[in-house]
């Protein structure tokens, strides 16, 4: 039986405009290339700044993370880990998420923390906005072309998404791909060993501003993953000026499980 797939609407209509010069005919292998720039400024849109804000006393802002869109335009995907592990009463600060290269501030709440698969959901509040779609996990396979899309170094040149490009060089079991030897403690290895999974070992570069980017098709922008570790030669002082090239992304699959569990249509 023939598998048939739609694709997005803005692809279709690139695609029609190759046609309609000769251009897909005569170079076919290149649709790749000139499709890239369009599936990144649909990404863009989807693609915020996850941290706190406290309006009261010293440093107001503090960015820890990338998310993205999802579902009904009001839910975030990012990592369990980028979210503080408690947020400062006194000086009512709150979970933040930052829109638009001038970080306009949303409001956040957690909905679901899954720190198995190290996935948080959030609810913002205010207006929807644009939200990406997600994939099939089981058409990704080694060798499969990526890119991901988030704040590499944070907001400080701005909130300018930057995109990292390469493939799926290995799916490998979670255990192999800790940030460093000094992760592995028993209590993790057990925890693993419960529980054990898959993830997307990438070769593109990826830093600590990173954590929570959509890993996704350059084609169709479906998102395949989300990365959440980078692997880490020597100290973690490391990784600006000596980066390994190798970063790990949770599969999309869990990220649908857990919109899921919320009620949400994935």
């Amino acid at each position: 039986m023939k598998e048939f797939f739609l694709l997005p609407g803005w692809v279709l209509q690139k695609l029609w405009e190759l046609l309609s010069v000769g251009f897909f005919l005569l170079a076919p292998m290149n649709v790749l290339a000139i499709g890239l720039p369009e599936t990144i400024e649909h990404i863009k849109q989807a693609v915020v700044g996850v941290g706190t804000y406290a309006p009261v006393r010293g440093i107001q802002a503090n960015y820890r993370g990338t998310g993205f869109v999802v579902a009904d335009g009001r839910h975030i995907i990012t990592n369990a880990h980028v979210l503080p592990t408690a947020l400062n009463a006194e000086r009512k600060e709150y979970i933040a998420i930052f829109i638009g290269i001038r970080g306009q501030l949303r409001r956040a709440e957690e909905v679901t923390i899954d720190s198995m698969h190290d996935l948080a959901l959030l609810k913002i509040e205010g207006s929807i906005l644009p939200h990406v779609s997600l994939g099939d996990v089981l058409k990704v396979r080694e060798g499969n072309p990526i890119a991901f899309t988030g704040f590499p170094i944070g907001p400080v040149l701005g909130l300018y998404p930057v995109t990292h490009r390469g493939i799926v060089s290995a799916i490998v079991p979670i255990a192999t791909a800790g940030r460093s030897s000094r992760d592995l403690n028993p209590q993790r290895i057990q925890q693993l060993s419960s529980h054990p999974f898959k993830v997307f070992q990438l070769d593109a570069t990826a830093y600590p501003g990173n954590s929570g980017s959509p890993v996704y098709d350059p084609v169709t922008g479906d998102v395949l993953g989300v990365v959440n570790m980078v692997f880490v030669k020597g100290s973690k002082e490391n990784i600006l000026k000596d980066p390994s090239g190798i970063t790990y992304a949770i599969p999309v699959n869990y990220i649908q499980d857990l919109l899921k569990s919320s009620g949400l249509k994935p």
